[in-house]
């Protein structure tokens, strides 16, 4: 079997879904087990140093072989898969010499990828397609990232003759829920440029994201027996409801694209007596990030002035754009676009429409951008990864550490 497959498997076998409304380092000690695996594989290859710290990170270095003055460039990934769908007992399923037309994925819940909801799909024609079984998501985001920069480094390990200077390996818990690297330190990381494996379609490459916010609204009602609640009853949940309606419509992520923000509400759970709500922010330009804020500000306190102070919100900073921090540095992205090229690809420069870890640790000093793993529809049953796209991305690995031990 395929290295890369063969590893890609072992690693989705392991649950390891984040868990937002848990306030532990990492958020899940299901994490940890896969974490543990890795460090143990890295020590097998020969990486001496490789450990597991007490907040879920691992980190390894492979020395330079070369008397060369080069760079120490780091390449990243996460453990934890999305909170937002199943994540145990994945059940991987391949379609060998894909033939470019629909994919059933369940046949019993009637579950297809289809090339018409799905037209990214047609450029796959003659790969190997890993998809769920419809029960629960892949966990290529980033799984798929973890497996190749572990091949990259066996491949190192392997390879004596692969001329390079001091590489960096990490991998991170808790990116999906927004706190990849609260506890990361990056000056014991060492790298001085780092790439983190977590884009989508072969060929991404990505040095801006989303500025992002989250919104935790509570709503207090008032709960009076229906017949005889004229004048007095507070239906949290209609008010909430109301609130949600004050926000513009099209600037909902299924309206918008490209650099276009938006409002996504999360979650909406609640009685007549009381509601939560969550909601987050997205935008790529920074005044219009901070009108968002602004607009949902207004509107809850819309809400409790017509209603009498009945919400209550919790209105925090997630992210922001990295691109202002990479830029100064971008000599970073010009070794990406090259070792892409060098891979038989054509590069994909886009925004992110979305966070990673990297665009965290810009903002702390190790420019980070953020190169494709090759998955395709993370968080969710219809997420799927070909397995060309896992080869490539292994293979621009190596070409960057070729280009910068130059």
């Amino acid at each position: 079997m395929n290295k890369i497959v063969e590893k890609f498997l072992r690693y989705v076998a392991v649950e390891t879904t984040s868990n937002p409304d848990c306030d532990s380092q990492p958020s899940s000690e299901k994490e940890l087990v896969l974490s543990k695996m890795l460090v143990d594989e890295l020590k097998s290859m020969g990486i001496a140093d490789a450990e597991l710290d007490k907040d879920g990170y691992v980190m390894a270095t492979i020395p330079s072989n070369t008397d060369k003055d080069v760079p120490v460039i780091g390449f990243i990934a996460h453990v934890d898969t999305a909170p937002d769908a199943p994540g145990a007992d994945i059940k991987p399923q391949f379609v060998e010499n894909y033939d470019g037309g629909d994919i059933c994925i369940n046949k019993e819940k009637n579950m297809y990828l289809r090339v018409s909801e799905f037209p990214e799909m047609a450029q796959y024609k003659g790969d190997t397609i890993i998809t769920t079984d419809g029960t629960t998501l892949l966990g290529a985001d980033d799984k798929a990232g973890v497996a190749e920069i572990m091949c990259a480094a066996e491949y190192i390990m392997q390879h004596p003759e692969f001329k390079h200077g001091t590489i960096k390996i990490g991998f991170t818990p808790d990116e999906e829920i927004g706190r990849g690297v609260d506890a990361f330190n990056e000056k014991k990381f060492g790298a001085q440029f780092a790439y983190t494996m977590d884009g989508g379609m072969v060929g991404e490459l990505e040095y801006e994201n989303f500025n992002a916010a989250a919104a935790k609204i509570h709503i207090q009602g008032r709960n009076i027996h229906p017949g005889y609640a004229k004048g007095k009853m507070l239906n949290a949940t209609q008010i909430g409801m109301e609130l949600a309606s004050l926000l513009p419509a099209f600037q909902r992520p299924e309206y918008t694209c490209d650099y276009e923000g938006f409002f996504h509400l999360t979650s909406f759970s609640g009685t007549v007596e009381e509601a939560d709500i969550q909601i987050i922010i997205r935008d790529h330009s920074m005044e219009l990030f901070k009108a968002k804020k602004d607009l949902l500000t207004e509107a809850v306190g819309y809400i409790n002035k017509k209603f009498g102070n009945v919400a209550t919100m919790e209105l925090k900073d997630q992210y922001y754009n990295m691109r202002s921090q990479v830029e100064p540095h971008f000599q970073v992205v010009e070794k990406a676009l090259k070792a892409i090229e060098m891979a038989g690809v054509t590069p994909k420069v886009q925004p992110i429409r979305g966070g990673t870890d990297g665009a965290m640790l810009s903002f702390r000093g190790l420019p980070c951008p953020n190169i494709f793993a090759g998955g395709h529809n993370f968080h969710g049953k219809y997420e799927y990864v070909p397995v060309g796209s896992m080869e490539k991305a292994f293979k621009v690995i190596l070409n960057i550490i070729s280009l910068y031990a130059e």
